[in-house]
């Protein structure tokens, strides 16, 4: 018997063991062999704390501290958005809801020598934007986790959940885990694990997301290039180990599993890509997909279940799972011991599964 039982070993899950077992003993089940084997391992890893809705970028705002006190976990990437003609407005709500500051397409063009000048017709671009060592961090909590005494069990695919008088009895294919406290932090099967443990679903619901690598366009060094978005998130590339990361964008509703990309998908995306660059793509050196889950209103889901207060949700983590992990785990650690948050509660509110009741 432990105090508290995660279902999930992606970063939400790993997180919160870090941060529930300074207080409590804590036990993470994990279906795949491995830690973050589906959406957190095939994240863009990028932390622009500014991405998302506002509960969103309040969450990725508050975890700034945490991830500066860390040492080589973040590094100097930037951000640019780019339009073409006839983009003015989806451009113009982009950069005023991310913060960026216009630029001319000479400047845009002396950072990403590739922009076509003849297609891209304005730019805007800022620094506040990260690459996330997502293994550092992810390694960091895990051994944090450790260090406080948690268990982490891999190769525990959950087969069935039962509520005991204690709390939770949950069956795996490592055998038999029982604790007073169920958080649900199952990624796209969040939702599954709601109804084996009789809780009802709030309708989450997984999309896919295809990336490519391309070799680095015309052999230049991109390693100091911005993370890229075609304005209205129609198409991004960012720099990865001297290639190129190219994804479609796409939100391709889908049930949970292990999500591979889709051929037509990654071409329609890198042909929008291709539009505003002058080397085109001549060969893909790998291409994989991940699932991002979102709550309805797209907002992650962190609090105890209305109509049963031992099953926890931390869930709906969508694309931003990384850059606000360490602010989600903290606020999730606090309502489950008891303590008070530093979080406003005007967040705790945007956050509580209570808005769906």
């Amino acid at each position: 018997m432990t105090d508290i039982l995660i279902i999930g070993g992606g970063i939400a899950g790993v997180s919160a063991a870090a941060r529930m077992s300074a207080h409590a003993s804590v036990t993470l089940l994990e279906a795949e062999s491995a830690l973050a084997h589906h959406a957190s391992g095939r994240s863009a890893a990028l932390y622009e704390p500014h991405y998302g809705l506002a509960p969103v970028v309040e969450l990725s705002l508050a975890s700034g501290d945490y991830f500066r006190s860390l040492p080589n976990v973040l590094s100097p990437r930037g951000m640019m958005i780019v339009a073409k003609a006839g983009e003015d407005a989806p451009f113009e709500h982009d950069i005023a809801a991310m913060n960026l500051p216009e630029i001319s397409v000479a400047e845009a063009r002396a950072t990403v020598p590739i922009l076509n000048p003849k297609v891209v017709t304005r730019a805007a671009a800022a620094d506040h934007a990260w690459d996330i060592d997502t293994d550092l961090l992810l390694q960091t909590f895990a051994r944090e986790a450790r260090g406080n005494g948690a268990q982490i069990v891999t190769g525990a695919r959950v087969t069935a959940i039962t509520k005991t008088p204690q709390g939770w009895q949950v069956e795996t294919t490592a055998g038999a885990f029982s604790a007073n406290t169920l958080v649900n932090a199952a990624g796209a099967w969040v939702d599954q694990i709601a109804v084996m443990a009789g809780v009802q679903p709030l309708g989450f619901q997984p999309n896919r997301r295809s990336m490519a690598r391309i070799p680095a366009p015309g052999g230049h060094d991109v390693s100091r290039w911005p993370m890229m978005f075609g304005c209205g998130e129609t198409w991004y590339a960012k720099p990865d180990a001297g290639a190129l990361i190219v994804s479609p964008a796409e939100e391709h509703p889908m049930d949970p599993h292990d999500a591979w990309a889709d051929d037509m998908v990654l071409a329609e995306g890198l042909a929008r890509y291709e539009e505003v660059v002058t080397e085109p793509v001549t060969r893909l050196m790998s291409n994989w997909a991940g699932l991002r889950t979102f709550a309805p209103d797209r907002v992650l889901v962190i609090g105890r279940d209305v109509a049963q207060a031992s099953f926890f949700w931390l869930a709906g983590q969508g694309g931003y799972g990384f850059q606000s992990s360490p602010a989600a785990s903290q606020l999730a650690a606090d309502l489950i011991a008891g303590h008070a948050p530093s979080a406003p509660a005007s967040l705790i509110a945007a956050l509580s599964p209570a808005r769906f009741a």
